[in-house]
This record gives structure tokens, sequence and C-alpha cells, in this order.
């Protein structure tokens, strides 16, 4: 269905891809994976239509075609749905659907029309949890990529792109997204998919690609590989394992202690950090994870119980109290897009009024690649972005580090980065509390995991614990 061939572009001169080939059938989930500066995003991006490309060619049905405009890639068949919705909030499952191509009838907008429309293709993929009228804003990140793929289909989408689609999504929707997937294939849709999760990779992948400094390494049948063997070929080196290996030594003083904390979404919580450990946090989706960092932050305080050194009821009062957090959502929290590198990393510091570190050598400790102060964080990929912000809060040393979602979106050579990071600052006497929806991560970082259950404690458990443990206690009822 697809053939690109020799694809090359160069964006100011730096070459970004270089005579990459990739191919996809009819009825095939065909994975294109690589490190953050691969070239996935731009090879995907030149497939729809938002660039050109400086050489090769692109054949649809053995038909060579030239896309000057996303819309000529649309009337191609092609839909891309990106890790970022592209969504109006404000307006109905319908009209984002049909946007722009709304039908009309006697010059006004046929509305019934494009309900019913909607209706068939929102049924034909099994969803019944939402209908044409309602707003955007009042779906979940599930739901709206479910509207995202409605809208592919209605344009006839023969050839569809999906872009990190599970990295906001919660266990349970990410095995929603796997049945519309196959739903889409099982239509003889050819489906590319990019992700840096590899156990979904192996889950649903027929064929892989794999991309590094802008070329392709290889293309492989998913089943002639296993995990090692693709690490090594994104990376271009062996990763001995995933995960640091655990402290040898027992951890140190209680840094943060907390006896009956409680809020709205929160309830009698107990728990001690001590120096030199990283306690892993799990729990499903609405479980009080995210409500448990910010409530020890400051951000969401807790309204009842103690807690040592200080009940922070601000964030200030938590910076103070040498607290940190690493927040979810890196681009809406925590850092300043538009800004250099060396204001994002001077963040913190300045706003404690503390001595400001030498920033390159802190650029150098984070790995940032390339280490330039002066660059802004926007042109960063997910990885680099995730390391300026753990070096804002290394500018200002705290006793107790928060991370929600440390690796969420970034590639394997940056996960390792990030987790060796971790360990570094927990053999340094850092007390570190890890959220992390992907538990294999949770199991191989932790020194002990705690699970919330409806904004409880529901148990905790010792390093190495199986995830069937861990689901027991976050899903028993």
């Amino acid at each position: 269905m697809l053939r690109m061939t020799g694809i090359g572009k160069s964006f100011l001169g730096v070459r970004v891809l270089d005579g990459v080939d990739l191919e996809a059938s009819a009825g095939e989930v065909h994975a294109v994976v690589g490190e953050n500066g691969a070239g996935k995003s731009t090879l995907m991006k030149i497939l729809a239509g938002v660039h050109t490309p400086d050489e090769g060619t692109i054949e649809i049905d053995g038909r060579s075609v030239a896309f000057g405009h996303p819309i000529e890639a649309q009337r191609a068949g092609v839909a891309i749905i990106y890790q970022e919705l592209t969504l109006l909030p404000e307006r109905t499952v319908a009209e984002n659907v049909f946007l722009g191509r709304e039908p009309v009838r006697r010059g006004l907008v046929d509305r019934a029309a494009m309900e019913s429309a909607t209706g068939e293709l929102l049924s034909s993929l099994g969803e019944e949890s939402f209908g044409p009228r309602d707003l955007v804003r009042r779906l979940s990140v599930a739901q709206q990529q479910v509207v995202e793929i409605a809208k592919a289909l209605s344009l006839n989408a023969r050839i569809v792109v999906m872009d990190e689609p599970t990295a906001a999504l919660a266990d349970h929707e990410v095995e929603l997204l796997y049945t519309l997937v196959r739903r889409l294939t099982g239509r003889g849709i050819a489906v590319l998919y990019i992700s840096h999760r590899l156990p979904e990779i192996f889950e649903l992948a027929d064929r892989i690609t794999v991309l590094k400094d802008g070329a392709r390494v290889t293309t492989a049948e998913a089943s002639s590989l296993d995990t090692a063997t693709l690490v090594r070929l994104m990376v271009g080196r062996e990763l001995d394992s995933y995960y640091p290996p655990r402290a040898a030594e027992p951890p140190g003083e209680v840094m943060l202690s907390v006896r009956g904390g409680g809020n709205a979404r929160l309830h009698g919580i107990d728990l001690d950090l001590r120096a030199g450990e990283i306690v892993g946090v799990a729990g499903l989706q609405g479980s009080g994870r995210t409500e448990l960092a910010k409530a020890l932050f400051g951000a969401e305080p807790f309204t009842s119980g103690e807690m040592t050194p200080c009940r922070p009821r601000s964030v200030r009062e938590g910076i103070a109290a040498g607290i940190g957090l690493v927040t979810e959502d890196r681009k809406a929290e925590g850092l300043l897009l538009n800004q250099h590198v060396r204001d994002n990393a001077l963040l913190v510091a300045r706003a404690a009024g503390t001595r400001r570190p030498g920033i390159e050598r802190l650029l150098e400790r984070v790995r940032l690649t390339p280490p330039r102060p002066t660059q802004e964080v926007r042109l960063l990929s997910g990885g680099n972005q995730q390391k300026v912000v753990l070096a804002k809060w290394m500018t200002v040393a705290p006793r107790v580090l928060l991370f929600d979602e440390p690796t969420r979106g970034v590639d394997v050579g940056a996960k390792a980065v990030i987790h060796e990071l971790m360990r570094e600052l927990a053999r340094d006497g850092t007390a570190i509390l890890m959220i992390s929806s992907e538990l294999p991560e949770l199991i191989g970082m932790s020194d002990r995991i705690l699970v919330l259950r409806d904004g409880r404690i529901a148990g905790e458990l010792p390093a190495g614990a199986t995830e069937e443990a861990v689901m027991h206690l976050a899903a028993a009822s």
C-alpha cells in the first residue's frame, strides 16, 4: 500500500533523514522505533504532507505522489494522529470529526447528517460511552483518541499514523486502544505505529523498522526480534540492564514523614521517605498517585494529619522545606518552552534565592545532548527536556525529590540516563518517591513499593515484587 524510497531531509543544513526506505502493507501494523532525534516524526510528517522531502519518492498503491500540503495527503488516504491531539475542546465530537468538511443542505450545515454519520463511525469502532453531541473537553484522553480515529475513518484513510498513542493513557485504556488498532487493520488499513514502549510494540507490530541518526538501521519481522536486540539496534550499544543496581547500603535517616495525611482526595496517608532509597508508588488511574505527590510538595496540601519536617501549605513552602517535584506534564507544568535551557535550569534556584551552580557542569552531569545553555527548550527532544527539568531541581539539591512519570514519552537511551541519575541522587542521600504507570520500571527501580487505591495506601511490597502482586493490591475490591 505504501512505499517510501530514499527519503532525505535537512533543516538549516542539518541532515535529519538520510535515504530512508519504509514500506507498509494493507492490514499491517508497522512499528517505527528509535531514540528521540532518530527521524521518526520527520519521516511521518513528510508522509502526512507537513514537510516536503529534499529527495526520495513516495508511492501509494504503486502510484507516485508528492504532497505539498496536509490536505493533499488526506485526500490520498493518509491520516496522522499526533501525540498531542489536535481537537477543538469547545466543539462537539461531530463538529471535530467533520471540521472543515461539514455536510451542507440548502446553504446551511446539515447537523443531523453530520451527527448521524459520526454516530455510525463511533458504532463501527465499538464506542458507546459518548456520542456525537458531546463536547470534546468533557472526554478523557482515550475517548479523544477515538474521536481522532473516527475522524481518520471519515476521511476514508487507508494509511493511519499513530504517534505515541498510549503516552497519556492509563493501563485499562491501553487495552482499548489495542482493540481499536486491530479493528483498523481488520478493515485493511495500514497502521504506522510510533512508540517508546517496547512491550506494546511487540504486542501489536507485524514488522518493525529501526531508525538511528536519520538513517534506517533495519526492517524485520517483529517475531524475529527480542527486547535486548531491539534496544541494541536503537541505541547502537548493549544496555546490560534497563535499571541500575539497587543500593547495597541500607537507607539512612527519615527525610520526610507523614501520619494520617488527608485532603479531599487522600485519606489516612502514613509514609516515611528515607535518605538513599527510591520508594515507588503504584495504582490505577484515579487512585490518588499524582495527588499524593502534589500534597507532599504543597501544590494541593494536606488539610489534616501531621508531616515532618513541615506540612507545606504552598509550593513555595515545599521548596523551602527541601522538597522538589518533577511533574507528570513537563511541557505544561515543568518548563518554559520558549526560553533557553539556562533560564529553565535556573528557575527554582532563582525563585528560592539560592546560590546558582555552574550550569555547564550540571548539563554535562544530566547528559544533555548537545549541552547548549542558549538553546530554546521547545527545540529539544522529550528526553532532553526531561533532563532539563531534572537539572532545574538539582540546582537546589532537594532533600526529597518526587518524580511523577519520570520517563513518559522518553526514548530508551534517555530512560537509561534518567534511571542512572535517580540512582546517583539516591546514593548522594536524596530521598526519592517515584510514581510510574509502567510496572516494569516501578519494579526495576524501587527499593519498596506503595500501592494506592481510592486515595488510601492499600499495601506495601518489597523490592522485586511481581506485577501480579502490585495489580492485586491496586485493583482488589
